[in-house]
């Protein structure tokens, strides 16, 4: 979402939480950052969660210090939620050097994806405050939201269900529970693929009613404080005008559908109302 400058944050003590999948993926990148990061700042602590309850926990008991997530896109959202859930975000900048396969959110934002660089700008760069798209269930959206969802993202439910090999992901099933709104009861499948009948409202203003099959729908950073709000009509021959609109808060509502938020996938709902707030969230990025 939409950024404006505020303070430097080099006089920070820091705690680094390092994301159990970037230490088990990329542990040579895991090494450098946190070489980098406690030579830079003075004080640093490092914790080393074993599952995603330890990593929120640590988030938690992080006190005055200022967090560093090393970890994907997927940490940085786990990270932003659980601080708006405790209404901590406002008194809190985040840091992240990205380490993993999910980086695409990481960059939008403006995160150096190289490590040194990345953990260099966590040391002395400059909080940057953004916006932040909230949804009805408090979930968080920092980037981009997608109907359907695109393919290539793995829905929070599979990850959960893949615990077998992986003690941590047996964990996460009690913290998916918590991040993603329930299956409706009844729902026995639901399309994936094909137009869908949804209604689309912007501020109050329908953008698109049930009689007008879509192809998607996309929600992306409008100027600060708002979102803007993309519609692709399904079309038979010619290609269908896509219908615009800028606004604060977009319900989507209809079928049961499913949505991509950043790298996540949740779902299936029948009505979801997101609300942009504007300049909720703080991440450290490279100073100039």
């Amino acid at each position: 979402m939409a950024t404006s400058r505020t303070s430097s944050a080099t006089s920070d003590q820091l705690l680094v939480v390092i994301d159990p999948v970037a230490r088990r993926t990329d542990g040579e990148s895991v090494r450098i950052a946190k070489d980098v990061l406690s030579a830079g700042a003075a004080g640093t602590k490092v914790c080393l969660p074993e599952g995603p309850e330890e990593f929120l926990r640590a988030l938690v008991r992080r006190g005055s210090r200022r967090p560093v997530v090393i970890g994907d896109d997927r940490a940085l959202v786990r990270a932003v939620g659980l601080l708006h859930r405790r209404r901590e975000l406002a008194g809190c900048a985040l840091s992240l050097v990205p380490v993993g396969a999910a980086l695409s959110l990481a960059r939008s934002l403006g995160v150096p994806t190289g490590t040194v660089a990345a953990a260099r700008a966590a040391v002395d760069g400059t909080e940057r405050r953004m916006d932040l798209l909230v949804d009805d269930s408090d979930g968080v959206v920092l980037g981009t939201l997608r109907i359907p969802p695109v393919g290539g993202v793995t829905p929070l439910r599979a990850v959960a269900a893949d615990g077998a090999g992986h003690p941590w992901l047996r964990t996460y099933r009690s913290l998916v529970r918590t991040l993603v709104p329930a299956r409706p009861s009844g729902v026995v499948s639901v399309p994936e693929a094909g137009p869908a009948r949804l209604r689309v409202e912007v501020d109050g203003e329908m953008l698109v009613d049930l009689g007008q099959p879509v192809e998607g729908v996309s929600v992306v950073p409008g100027v600060a404080g708002t979102a803007r709000v993309e519609v692709r009509p399904a079309s038979v021959g010619a290609e269908a005008t896509p219908l615009w609109a800028e606004g604060r808060t977009v319900t989507v509502s209809g079928a049961h559908f499913r949505y991509r938020a950043d790298a996540l996938v949740s779902g299936p709902v029948r009505t979801r109302t997101w609300v942009v707030r504007e300049a909720a969230w703080g991440l450290v990025l490279p100073a100039g």
